[in-house]
């Protein structure tokens, strides 16, 4: 049997009140929660647990304790209902969500997240954190709504919104993949319930992009891999990094500009993946080799292999807006790379992944070696994966480039 009882603590504020607590009895042991009032002990009633006349505005502050009361005796049954051991710290999370409004507020727990992002470096997720919470904004015209506001029928008006403004099934999965996230967050650390978790019945899976998905041949490689740059210096380095990434796996432009020298050794490569976290080692075969002797004779004022951040100790910040400065005149350059070697397709610095594992895949080698090499998977299938496949099958899966 549990209780509940609007009690006054006996711990005396500056103000000379005491505060007013909902105290929630079961099997003789008690919590204690807080509620937004204080009274003096001359305006409280001990004997029934409510204000007394002397208290200037009684009638109305016994009427909210009241609501409070309520909200707790039904979480007491919804509780009953679903296990009737519960406990008190069961009941404890389940008050807290209830009671805490202000960080069910999506944009003010996602401006948290972001911030968080930002602190530990993670620039890419916390921009598209800040760019969905944008965008949502836009939708809602104010910044008033909760978790629990974003349903079934809120997604879809959403997304009928985002496809109104030209909107694509990728880019209107990448939003809600965002707000999917703060879902989860939130549910995590016990901001909401998962019972209005409505992902279980909006699918983003349904979004994946249609969008034809370019690779370069062989061929079409070994034409930019021939192309002679001598009359065009500025595309030099933009040429260097789409072969450096084709021929190391697909390595994401994030992550190549931040390997240094120092991640070099004994003929391989080991760095970690920024997106997924995962830990990668490549063995350098001959067009990295020659790509790293190009600049190793570069000068430069950092340990960077590549010029592209070209100070030490930049801030995170300053590196994803180094990145993307780069990275938007890298996939300028490779259309005019494209058209000088005759290649009619459109070429960005994501093609070079994706051609990465298209050739693989002509060449015969397995899908699951190419998902590995790759690092597509999350982690407990990349880490099956591993146990399967020993780095010397990936070295030859990536050698069979060269012949």
């Amino acid at each position: 049997m549990t209780s509940i009882r609007a009690v006054l603590r006996k711990t005396k504020l500056a103000n000379d009140k005491y505060p007013i607590t909902l105290r929630v009895t079961k099997n003789r042991r008690s919590k204690y929660f807080k509620t937004p009032y204080n009274a003096l002990e001359i305006e409280w009633n001990s004997k029934v647990g409510e204000f007394n006349k002397k208290n200037s505005n009684y009638i109305q502050n016994n009427r909210l304790l009241n609501i409070i009361k309520n909200r707790a005796y039904k979480i007491i049954t919804d509780l009953e209902i679903e296990n009737e051991y519960y406990t008190l710290e069961d009941f404890e999370q389940k008050f807290r969500i209830n009671a805490n409004p202000i960080n069910q507020n999506i944009f003010m727990f996602g401006e948290e997240i972001i911030s968080e992002m930002k602190t530990s470096g993670r620039m890419g997720n916390a921009r598209v954190y800040y760019d969905t919470l944008n965008s949502i904004m836009r939708f809602q015209r104010n910044r008033h709504l909760t978790f629990k506001e974003i349903n079934y029928t809120y997604l879809e008006k959403y997304e009928n919104y985002l496809r109104s403004r030209g909107g694509t099934d990728g880019g209107i999965g990448v939003r809600m993949r965002g707000i999917r996230a703060l879902f989860n967050f939130a549910i995590k650390r016990n901001i909401i319930n998962e019972n209005i978790y409505p992902f279980k019945v909006y699918k983003v899976s349904k979004l994946k992009s249609r969008a034809v998905k370019k690779a370069l041949t062989l061929k079409e490689v070994n034409r930019i891999v021939v192309l002679d740059l001598d009359k065009h210096p500025h595309l030099i380095h933009f040429k260097n990094y789409f072969l450096f990434s084709f021929y190391t796996r697909g390595m994401n432009f994030a992550d190549m500009i931040n390997l240094r020298w120092g991640n070099i050794i004994d003929g391989r490569i080991y760095y970690k993946r920024s997106k997924t976290k995962g830990n990668f080692q490549i063995k350098i075969i001959e067009p990295v080799q020659e790509i790293l002797v190009f600049y190793k004779e570069y000068p430069s004022d950092t340990n960077y292999i590549f010029p592209v951040l070209l100070k030490e100790s930049l801030t995170p910040s300053q590196i994803e807006n180094r990145k993307n400065k780069v990275l938007k005149q890298f996939n300028y350059a490779l259309k005019e790379i494209g058209r000088l070697a005759n290649i009619n397709k459109p070429i960005t610095t994501y093609v070079a992944r994706h051609s990465f594992a298209t050739c693989l895949k002509q060449k015969g080698i397995s899908t699951d070696i190419i998902s590995e090499s790759l690092g597509h998977q999350n982690l407990a299938i990349t880490q099956a994966y591993l146990k399967n496949f020993s780095n010397s099958v990936l070295d030859e899966a990536t050698e069979v480039l060269l012949y």
